[in-house]
């Protein structure tokens, strides 16, 4: 083994996807399943007043909420999700029944002769149906507001993001017995089989849940395979034949979670030293018809609301409206890229208001090792933002690339965006709620087996844990085996989401490893099961929002060139650089795969991807409509790693997934709109926007 564990090695599932034999949920076959097909709702509010299904075929199965012999709601965190609606339609493309069949030709024509009378309800598009507030302050922010020298008051705005995995969702099951066993595109076994033991009302030993290879996610299949899931397990306890229901583009589209829409207030209050004292923020997320995740969304945002700096006083509310739309729910980042755009254009314009140039002001205010967070607990961590920062100006040349283009006048524009991710879960949420237990086998052969419910979906995790054993253990990698999770075998390790699973999971791994390695027996078999102990220090009230959200904090610098064409308004990214603190990479090549990855979907949240709603429908539907980058939108991207160990990973690894898309959207707007001279406030910023502010846009 390499000592440097940072050293790249091969990716274990390179052969398998490079060569196509990777088996994705469409490749399973069964033999004798039968094809499942949703029938939906086409009103976005109202009420069920009959529904005819058509005299079925021998063979042919209709499957409603009067099939679910638990409880017809999807464990989500309320419950609050019919796995299939009953009397009330709260938006368009909401499951009523599933048609079952074995021609899936036949099961779409049953489809279509289906026969709805519903009475239609005024549907509710605005903020008026509140289901979370949130509120929390720090230090005295109403007395800080009252002495302000100057108070700067300015909202933003973020539209829906379609995660886009290159793999749609999809399922398949079958029963054995009494037992249901579900093989599923997704993130989180553990979420299916605990939603799927809710809705037949069964016990453990009578679910099963199998990942195969997962064609990407990026949040997307963190809880809605919990749906489908529910969906396929009530059909198949009425069937019993093994049964798909696997999407199409247009279908996954339309009727699956996005990130939420954001429309963010921001006050802040700055004194005679043009310092920012306090600051202010009302965060409204777009829920859509059902709350799902949107309250963990939102708390997430609300404890970034001061972004990568330190401000004595805080006030921060926040709150969660449902709508006749799409459910919206977890997507990379979570709630921060919503804030991290908004503090940073917010601080961005602030300075450019005092005259004083944005960065200078910025780092100002950044957070120290030591400081309070805007929750009050304390970053413990060394935070190298300010070397962070100083590698980024070197190798981008931004002071002088800025000045130049602004002397220019060219359409020509610099950003560039600080910020950080907390790593695993708010406060105690992992010792309370995952308890994540991990664990590994030694055969008689000394091959050693990862049993976890972590799920590699692109990102590398087979390759990260492997390595972390491997080298624990001082084995080759080739004596190293991670099969793919399956329920009835690995210990529930908690969801794939979260920044976690490598320092999360896999400092379990590695604690696991050590105690394999200490009892160590050629030839011998040997299981140890490692279990999550919070560290003493995390302290946190989910009530007050108060104490410390997370165990560690991973920390970037982005910087992006653009250009405006002055004829069409389109944004051509002409360069962008990378520097970030994730602790210690696990394999360098793995991360920086990781975060070219991030990037471009940050960019492309901030410029590129318009998704609208329009009197309660997904206008953009297909990948055709749905513009995200290609090849030809990406750019050379440089990326560069500083070490900063963090005690509590293995090898002091750190979180990485989130972290690298969250500075992508305020570093190409803040470029935008210093190639145009116009102040950017809502993303995405696309050539029409762009017109508009050059015609009527604020200087």
């Amino acid at each position: 083994m390499q000592k440097d564990i940072s050293i790249s090695v091969n990716k274990i599932d390179n052969y398998e996807k490079i060569s196509g034999c990777a088996k994705y949920v469409n490749d399973v076959q069964i033999e004798g399943a039968l094809y499942a097909k949703t029938f939906r709702s086409p009103i976005i509010s109202g009420e069920i007043v009959s529904i005819t299904v058509p005299k079925l075929p021998d063979g042919y199965f209709a499957v409603d909420y009067r099939d679910v012999p638990g409880k017809n709601g999807v464990k989500i965190i309320k419950d609050d999700m019919p796995i299939f609606a009953e009397k009330i339609l709260r938006y368009f493309g909401e499951p009523i029944l599933l048609i079952v069949g074995p021609q899936k030709s036949v099961v779409q024509s049953l489809i279509n002769k289906i026969i709805l009378e519903t009475k239609l309800i005024e549907p509710i598009y605005d903020e008026s149906n509140i289901a979370i507030n949130y509120h929390y302050e720090k230090g005295n922010p109403q007395n800080a507001f009252s002495s302000a020298n100057r108070i700067f008051e300015y909202t933003y705005q973020t539209g829906y993001q379609e995660q886009a995995y290159i793999e749609p969702q999809g399922m398949i099951g079958y029963s054995e017995g009494d037992k249901i066993t579900l093989i599923g595109s997704i993130q989180c076994p553990y979420y299916v089989k605990n939603a799927v033991l809710l809705a037949l009302g069964c016990s453990s030993e009578q679910v099963r849940i199998i990942q195969p290879a997962v064609g990407g996610a990026f949040g997307g299949k963190e809880e809605f395979p919990s749906l489908m899931g529910c969906q396929l397990a009530v059909a198949i306890n009425k069937i019993h034949k093994p049964i798909r229901l696997i999407y199409e583009r247009e279908e996954d589209i339309e009727v699956t979670t996005k990130r939420h829409p954001a429309i963010i207030r921001m006050k802040a209050a700055v004194d005679s030293d043009n310092s920012l004292v306090a600051i202010s923020s009302d965060i409204r997320l777009d829920g859509g018809a059902y709350l799902g995740l949107s309250n963990v969304v939102l708390s997430r945002a609300m404890i970034a609301t001061t972004g990568a700096y330190t401000i004595p006083n805080v006030d921060c509310s926040g709150i969660v409206y449902l709508t006749n739309t799409v459910p919206n729910g977890a997507f990379r980042g979570f709630g921060a890229p919503q804030i991290f755009y908004a503090v940073e254009m917010f601080l961005n314009h602030i300075a450019k208001d005092l005259g004083i140039d944005p960065l200078d002001f910025k780092m100002k205010h950044l957070a120290k090792q030591g400081d309070l967070t805007s929750t009050s607990g304390t970053f413990r961590d060394p935070i190298l933002m300010n070397d962070l920062i100083k590698r980024a100006l070197e190798i981008s040349d931004y002071r002088r690339k800025s000045q130049k283009y602004k002397l220019e006048n060219q359409l020509r524009g610099m950003g560039i965006s600080l910020f950080f991710h907390g790593c695993g879960f708010t406060g105690s949420g992992e010792a309370t709620i995952i308890k994540a237990q991990v664990k590994l086998h030694k055969d008689e052969q000394d091959n050693v087996d990862i049993l976890i419910a972590a799920v590699d979906m692109g990102q590398g995790v087979r390759t990260t844990m492997s390595k972390i054993v491997a080298h624990t253990l001082g084995i080759p990698m080739d004596k190293v085996r991670f099969p793919y999770p399956d329920t009835d075998f690995v210990p529930d390790s908690g969801p794939t989401v979260a920044s976690r699973t490598t320092m999360i999971v896999g400092g379990l791994v590695a604690k696991a490893a050590q105690k394999m390695h200490d009892r160590w027996q050629n030839g011998v078999a040997d299981t140890v099961i490692e279990q999550y102990v919070q560290p003493d220090y995390i302290v946190w009230d989910e009530a007050t929002f108060h104490g410390d959200a997370y165990p560690a904090y991973s920390w970037g610098v982005n910087i992006v060139d653009v250009s405006v064409d002055k004829v069409t308004n389109q944004v051509t990214l002409e360069e962008a650089w990378s520097v970030y603190d994730l602790g210690k990479a696990i394999d360098d090549l793995v991360i920086k795969g990781q975060a070219e990855g991030g990037i471009t979907q940050g960019f492309a949240y901030g410029y590129l991807e318009n998704m609208e709603v329009k009197n309660g429908k997904v206008r953009q539907k297909n990948m055709t409509d749905y513009i995200i980058p290609t090849a030809l939108d990406t750019t050379k991207i440089t990326t560069e790693l500083i070490d900063n160990p963090h005690a509590g990973g293995p090898y002091g690894a750190k979180g990485a997934g989130e972290l690298t898309l969250i500075g992508g959207a305020p570093a190409v707007a803040m470029a935008i709109e210093n190639a145009i001279f116009r102040r950017v406030h809502n993303i995405p910023v696309t050539p029409e926007s762009i017109m508009e502010l050059i015609e009527y846009g604020n200087r």
